[in-house]
């Protein structure tokens, strides 16, 4: 059986840019739904609404993305610093056992 490659790293964008664009498409959308809105049938006018609460979904999003990464930031720099190794100088039990932690993929049997 052939070796499976690994799979590429993610792609990264800027999220704001993604946003921005998204938003902005849907004002061109909802401007565009107010200038023919005169030769919409009255039951298909509701595209409006969902035009500009896409807009205002968009303004939110142009807010949250920002704090949304600065958290997930925050909490990978606390997820880092909780794995680093502790000093092992100090351990007053006077046990040998070393945990699998301490040596990944090792049994921790004698």
């Amino acid at each position: 059986m052939p070796e499976r490659l690994a799979p590429p790293p993610p792609l990264e964008a800027n999220d704001q840019l993604v946003t921005g664009a998204i938003t902005a498409g849907w004002a061109v959308a909802a401007i565009v739904l107010l200038i023919v809105r005169d030769s919409l049938p009255g039951a298909e006018r509701w595209w409006l609404w969902t035009c500009v609460t896409g807009f205002a979904m968009g303004l939110f999003g142009l807010w949250y993305v920002p704090v949304l990464k600065r958290g997930r930031a925050r909490a990978a720099r606390r997820r880092e610093a909780a794995l680093e190794p502790a000093d092992y100088a100090s351990r007053e039990n006077g046990s040998k056992t070393v945990s699998s932690t301490d040596t990944p993929g090792r049994s921790t049997r004698s």
